[in-house]
């Protein structure tokens, strides 16, 4: 089986926008406007129709059997109104996700958004996340480093801030995919310096903090490739083996926290094949371990065009591993075997839709 461990709805039905316009204009009236949940009237054919063009047809041209599948990243939008915008925005968009997996279960696992809003606890994102995976059977769910939208105003991921939700996903056992939204600092582009920014970012906050020592079992993806991570491996891993060396000196001052090792970070963190050419997918395969990689497509996503040079959808990752020097037994790994591992309900999951 081959399982693409990050795709989004990008191409949900008309009305979710509608929905998210709507609120958008009742903001501009009145930014504390709470207003309700109400209703999105989308047809399970609208559905069919959103998907079979789009996803669905690139599963079958590309050989993927199944896409674990979240709400569209960049609308998660949380820098945008208040935390009950944020509330029923997300349970519609994560409503509308068990949908899409209730009409393809063989096609679709399910992951959630979380209703972050800036300058809020994280009780409605803990509340979200239990409804999702103990009400819905989701697999996982996506999680904001940033929710102010690229201003960073917020406290870093190992702030005791984010305890509550880590205690919950470490109890249900759950991953979670740490993944930017929309951004509306001008400094940054969404999809390149702003993603790409916040996966390097998240990594490096984990770094520097031994988070993990706190929750050693809690699992992270960092997505589309892990941003610079690959790629500058010898300046993080030296930047840690020097905090550590410096924390035994008895010579030097003391240091409150040394750095995790990369040893240590590979226990909790995984890395996606989101990077759209075959040279960026043979430095991840050569510097990350086998194990604590992930197949991914992002499709559809931010990059959908053909690359002249090769006359392939840069985003038709699969092609990359092919191609990449790697054992059959590497191979397997990186296209499924991983993905069960660091996603522990998606087996269950696969199970009880195969028996529909």
């Amino acid at each position: 089986m081959i399982i693409d461990c990050h795709g989004h709805y990008t191409t949900a039905p008309s009305a979710l926008g509608g929905y998210r316009e709507a609120q958008k204009a009742a903001l501009a009236l009145n930014p504390e406007h709470v207003g309700t949940k109400g209703a999105v009237d989308i047809s399970d054919d609208q559905i069919r129709e959103s998907l079979e063009g789009a996803q669905l047809r690139l599963q079958r041209e590309r050989g993927i059997d199944l896409t674990i599948f979240s709400p569209r990243a960049s609308w998660m939008g949380h820098h945008v109104g208040n935390a009950n915008t944020s509330r029923f925005w997300t349970q519609h968009n994560n409503d509308l996700i068990k949908r899409v997996c209730d009409l393809y279960p063989a096609n679709f696992a399910p992951v959630c958004s979380l209703p972050q809003s800036p300058g809020t606890d994280l009780s409605t994102s803990v509340a979200e996340l239990r409804r999702c995976v103990e009400d819905m059977g989701f697999i996982g769910c996506n999680l904001n480093p940033d929710p102010s939208g690229g201003w960073w105003t917020g406290r870093p991921l190992s702030d005791e801030i984010w305890f509550p939700l880590y205690e919950a996903m470490v109890d249900l056992d759950v991953p979670a995919m740490v993944h930017v939204s929309a951004v509306c600092n001008d400094n940054f582009q969404a999809t390149g310096s702003h993603y790409l920014g916040a996966d390097t970012t998240a990594f490096v906050q984990a770094m520097t903090s031994g988070l993990f020592d706190r929750f050693p079992t809690m699992r992270w993806i960092i997505p589309h490739g892990g941003g610079a991570v690959p790629y500058h491996w010898g300046r993080f891993k030296g930047m840690a083996e020097d905090s550590q060396a410096m924390s035994r000196d008895p010579e030097r001052e003391p240091v409150d926290r040394p750095f995790s090792t990369m040893d240590r970070l590979l226990e909790n963190i995984y890395f996606d094949t989101c990077v759209y050419h075959q040279p960026g997918i043979d430095l991840l395969t050569s510097v990350i371990p086998t194990r604590n990689i992930l197949f991914a497509s992002e499709m559809v996503g931010a990059v959908r065009g053909i690359d002249p040079d090769s006359g392939h959808h840069y985003d038709d990752t699969k092609r990359y591993i092919e191609a990449a020097d790697l054992t059959a037994e590497q191979r397997k790994a990186i296209l499924e075997d991983n993905a069960r591992l660091v996603f522990p309900r998606l087996g269950s999951y696969i199970d009880r839709k195969s028996t529909r």
